[in-house]
C-alpha cells in the first residue's frame, strides 16, 4: 500500500506512517490485512481500458506519472477501502488507512487519485447483495468530482453522496455554521446500509490546500459524524483523504485525532 509517488501529495506514503502512529498511541485497535482489489472489481467503477492502462504503466495515474511502484499499490489501497466497508458491516466501524479516491473519474485520474475506491467498495457490496443503499460522506476540503462523474455515468442511484467541497468555501467564519449543519447532513443517510466517510485532513486552517477549520473543529466534525452514525445504527468505514502540511507529522496528528474520536464513540 506504500510507494514513493514522487509527488507534492504525501498520500502514497501515509498508510504505514498513519498505522505506526496509531499503534504507538492506541492499544484498542485491531489490524487486519486486506485483500487486493481485482481488475474486475476496479472495472465496476472505471473503464476497462483505463484500468488496464494504468496497471500496465501506459496511462498516467492520478499523480501524473506511470510509475510501476504506484501501480502496484493501487489494488491494495482500493482493496483496503473495500475491506473496511465489509468490516464495518460486521463490527460497526472500521478504517482504511489510505486516501486518493474522490478525484478519480470513470476514464481518468487526477488530483492524486487514480481509482475511486469509494465507488469500488459500494459496487462490490451491492453486487454481492450485502447492501441495498450506500452513503458516501466526503468531508475532504475539495469537491469529489470523480465520485460525482462515476455516479452520473453509471447511473448509480443506490448511492447517496454528499461532498462538503461542493457547498462550503474555505471561510473560517463559516466553521460554526458548518459544524451545526452536520447533524442535518447525516440525515441524508437514513436508510443506507453503510457509510463511507472521507475524513480529510486538508480543511485544516494551516493546510496549504485548505484553510478554514481549526484542530478542535476538525475533531468536533469527526465526533459528530461518529456519534450520529452510531446513534443511527449506521456502520461507518472511514479513510484518511487529503492533508498537505509539512512536516507530515502535522497531518498525522489530525488523523490521530480522527482515530481518537472514533475510539471515544465506539470503544469507550
Amino acid at each position: 500500500m506504500v510507494a514513493d509517488a514522487q509527488s507534492f501529495s504525501p498520500s502514497a506514503g501515509k498508510p504505514r506512517l498513519a498505522v505506526d502512529s496509531w499503534r504507538s498511541r492506541f492499544s484498542s485497535i485491531e489490524i487486519r490485512e486486506p485483500e487486493p482489489a481485482t481488475v474486475e472489481q476496479l472495472c465496476l467503477a472505471h473503464d476497462r481500458a483505463y484500468v488496464r492502462g494504468v496497471l500496465d504503466g501506459v496511462i498516467e495515474n492520478g499523480f501524473g506519472n506511470r510509475l510501476a511502484v504506484v501501480a502496484a499499490t493501487l489494488p491494495y489501497t482500493n482493496g483496503a477501502m473495500l475491506a473496511a466497508a465489509r468490516a464495518a458491516l460486521l463490527d460497526g466501524v472500521a478504517v482504511a488507512p489510505v486516501s486518493g479516491f474522490h478525484h478519480a473519474c470513470y476514464e481518468c485520474g487526477g488530483g492524486y487519485c487514480t481509482f475511486n475506491g469509494l465507488i469500488v467498495a459500494a459496487r462490490v457490496l451491492r453486487e454481492a447483495g450485502a447492501v441495498r443503499r450506500v452513503g458516501i460522506l466526503d468531508f475532504d476540503e475539495h469537491y469529489g468530482n470523480g465520485t460525482v462523474d462515476i455516479i452520473k455515468r453509471l447511473k448509480l442511484d443506490f448511492i447517496e453522496h454528499y461532498s462538503a467541497g461542493g457547498e462550503w468555501l474555505d471561510d473560517p467564519d463559516k466553521a460554526p455554521e458548518f459544524l451545526a449543519q452536520i447533524p442535518h447532513i447525516m440525515q441524508r443517510f437514513v436508510g443506507c446500509d453503510v457509510l463511507l466517510y472521507q475524513a480529510g485532513a486538508d480543511p485544516h486552517i494551516d493546510d496549504p490546500l485548505g484553510g478554514w477549520l481549526t484542530t478542535e473543529q476538525l475533531r468536533e466534525r469527526d465526533r459528530l459524524v461518529f456519534t450520529h452514525s452510531k446513534a443511527m445504527r449506521l456502520p461507518v468505514a472511514w479513510n484518511l483523504a487529503g492533508g498537505y502540511q509539512t512536516p507530515l507529522r502535522k497531518v498525522l496528528d489530525i488523523h490521530d485525532n480522527t482515530m481518537r474520536e472514533c475510539l471515544a464513540v465506539y470503544v469507550a
